[in-house]
């Protein structure tokens, strides 16, 4: 028998159908009543979950703006706004995100971490990434200022999410690395190089792992606001680990094979959103300030 989304409670009654035809549900707990999609992520949403993910999966992948998202849905049917895809973006890519992540290869003891600028307006935002030695994206986060407190907090944000710490860190001669690196990673060596090294570490793999987000916002009108910048990009670094093997896609598709071709392996990352948006349970509305 089927739990309540709402309290846990697994006693419950029927109550005959809603208007799809789904078994409706009161929970003797809390007297609320539920279907088995309720707790879905899609769960009052008019459109199937299938369709938004290919949305969603579309304006994350490829450098397309939400109208020409709208118009390709609109050739398969789905009659949507260019402002509806905006907000399904929002709201699934950081999701998503936070689901492949339990499923991605173990990270790497060594971490290189950068920071690339661009323009908002007259504004300078400041975008911090960190990827370890096999080109596996650790963490990103979006700062208005590039200080120690943007440091601290990005590496912050890492150690939470990946639960793990390094060995070592590489950066650049940027100085408040050293200061947030000892405040919130004091057993990790501090690396300082640069990226024309002869021997020894460089930059060039963080610097590298910039290029795809650059080419991405280029193709677009910049982001909008912190908040919106950061659902976005954890999004769009989402697609790129599922695209760059850093996801155990076996995980998720027990019939995936290595050994596949380009094609085949376009549909592989299809199946596998879709999977990965079947897994995700349903948020609690945040009311925005």
């Amino acid at each position: 028998m089927p739990t309540c989304p709402h309290c846990q409670h697994i006693a419950v009654t029927r109550a005959g159908h809603d208007r799809h035809g789904r078994q409706r549900l009161t929970c003797s707990g809390c007297g609320r009543d539920f279907t088995v999609r309720s707790a879905s992520a899609f769960s009052g949403y008019r459109w199937p979950a299938d369709a938004i993910l290919m949305a969603v999966r579309w304006y994350l992948r490829h450098s397309l703006s939400a109208t020409s998202v709208m118009e390709l849905l609109a050739e398969r049917g789905i009659d949507v706004s260019d402002r509806t895809v905006l907000r399904w973006v929002q709201t699934f890519g950081p999701q998503l995100a936070a689901e492949a992540s339990k499923h991605r290869r173990p990270l790497g003891r060594h971490w290189y971490t950068d920071e690339m600028f661009f323009f908002r307006g007259n504004d300078k935002w400041y975008l911090y990434r960190a990827v370890d030695e096999y080109g596996q994206v650790v963490d990103v986060l979006l700062r208005e200022h590039r200080d120690t407190a943007s440091a601290e907090a990005f590496f912050a944000q890492a150690l939470g999410r990946s639960g793990q710490v390094p060995s070592a860190i590489i950066t650049d001669h940027h100085q408040p690395y050293v200061k947030a690196i000892q405040r919130t990673m004091s057993t990790a060596v501090h690396i300082r190089t640069g990226l024309h090294r002869a021997t020894g570490e460089t930059t060039k793999l963080i610097e590298r792992s910039h290029v795809p987000t650059r080419d991405r916002l280029r193709a677009s009108r910049g982001l909008k606001t912190l908040r919106t910048g950061q659902r976005f990009l954890e999004g769009f670094e989402c697609l790129r680990a599922l695209r760059g093997g850093h996801i155990r896609l076996a995980d998720l598709l027990p019939a995936f094979s290595g050994t596949a071709s380009a094609h085949d392996h376009v549909r592989t990352i299809a199946a596998a959103v879709l999977v990965l948006g079947m897994r995700l349970g349903r948020q609690p509305r945040s009311r925005r300030q």
